[in-house]
């Protein structure tokens, strides 16, 4: 990761994190900006305005950004999601225009949720449909991250038989966003309803990709989301073991350092030893991405569900150690505890995860 990003994102967030965390809202010029620098989706070709990093490097600004603030980090996921979205799904001119456009300062969500359809994306209701030379969009989606800031939303829905993707601009007639209010965690991300009463927009708005199988389209974007989601995770691990450290050392209960009690020291080192494994399994599954494996997807999913479990599991140790000192409302611990459990249950639940690993499983040995 170059050392200016991570200095860039450092700067930006500073010491502002726990007041966006209670305030749940991130200033809008602070997210423009950070866009319009190509750092919301840095995986983006130059061509089209981004920074072209590498997957490895962007999970390393993801976990960097993961460890100073997950609402943050969340945008990021978003924009990122949205932007290889369109990358894999769009025709040449739909990623010329969209991708410039995320990186010249807009801001975009990515919806697959609805009321009945969240772990089951197979059975989501929202509809695309042709008419003329338009399309038309309707139905509802819920817990959408960054809805509430985003300038235009990436809809996925059924489509003749199949699926499709949209790009629905926020402002167009028949679109309703309402903020979802006082999240558990990741309070300052923007998420929001979507309500989508027949939105009617020229054809050109629908993917290239329109008809093909809906489990197909959403495991492509979800690759993405969930080993963003995992960077993420190595970032809230990190920041509870640098909270946990430097507490343990200069905290004396009993006549001594809170480091040199046993019980205490152990969950020290299984913190550091979560955020390792969690890291190890980020930069294999990256690896496998940059490599264009086919072990992507597994790995993504492995991944994903290998840090979102330790960084629950690490956030509550941490808590656990510095007790009181770390649970006023912001504290990064405190932050860390809510916006973790999420963790386990965004792009694909911790029991969504192990299905499709024990399917893996089973295929790979037989």
């Amino acid at each position: 990761m170059p050392d200016h990003l991570s200095a860039l994102v450092t700067e930006t967030v500073a010491d502002a994190a726990s007041g966006w965390d209670v305030a749940g809202e991130i200033p809008i010029a602070v997210l423009r900006a950070l866009g319009a620098k190509g750092v919301l989706c840095a995986e983006t070709e130059q061509r089209f305005g981004g920074l072209g990093l590498s997957c490895v490097e962007n999970g390393e600004l993801t976990a960097h950004t993961g460890a100073l603030c997950s609402s943050l980090r969340s945008v990021m996921t978003s924009q990122g999601m949205a932007a290889w979205t369109i990358r894999r799904f769009g025709d040449r001119a739909q990623r010329e225009e969209h991708l410039a456009r995320l990186t010249g300062g807009e801001l975009a969500a990515v919806a697959f949720s609805e009321p009945a359809a969240g772990s089951d994306l197979a059975a989501m209701s929202t509809g695309i449909r042709r008419d003329g030379g338009d399309i038309v969009v309707h139905g509802t989606k819920t817990w959408i991250t960054v809805a509430d800031y985003a300038d235009w939303i990436v809809v996925f829905g059924r489509y003749e038989g199949g699926g499709a993707v949209a790009v629905v601009p926020t402002t167009a007639p028949g679109v309703r966003v309402t903020r979802v209010p006082h999240p558990m965690g990741c309070r300052a991300a923007g998420h929001a309803t979507v309500e989508l009463d027949h939105v009617r927009l020229p054809a050109e708005h629908l993917l290239a990709v329109a008809g093909q199988p809906i489990v197909m389209l959403t495991t492509i974007a979800l690759t993405y989301g969930r080993l963003s989601v995992a960077w993420g995770c190595v970032g809230i691990l990190r920041a509870c073991l640098t909270a946990v450290a430097r507490h343990a050392a200069a905290r004396e209960q009993f006549g001594k350092p809170l480091l040199q009690h046993q019980l205490v020291a152990r969950h020290l080192a299984e913190l550091y030893a979560a955020e390792r494994t969690a890291t190890f399994a980020c930069e294999r599954a990256s690896g496998s991405r940059d490599e264009g494996s086919p072990e992507q997807v597994p790995a993504s999913v492995l991944a994903k569900h290998v840090a979102a479990g330790h960084a629950a599991r690490g956030a509550a140790s941490a808590l656990q150690v510095l007790a009181s000192a770390g649970a006023a409302s912001g504290h990064v611990v405190e932050r860390a505890y809510r916006d973790a459990k999420l963790m386990e249950v965004i792009e694909g639940s911790n029991e969504i995860c192990q299905l499709i690993l024990a399917e893996h499983a089973a295929s790979a040995a037989g």
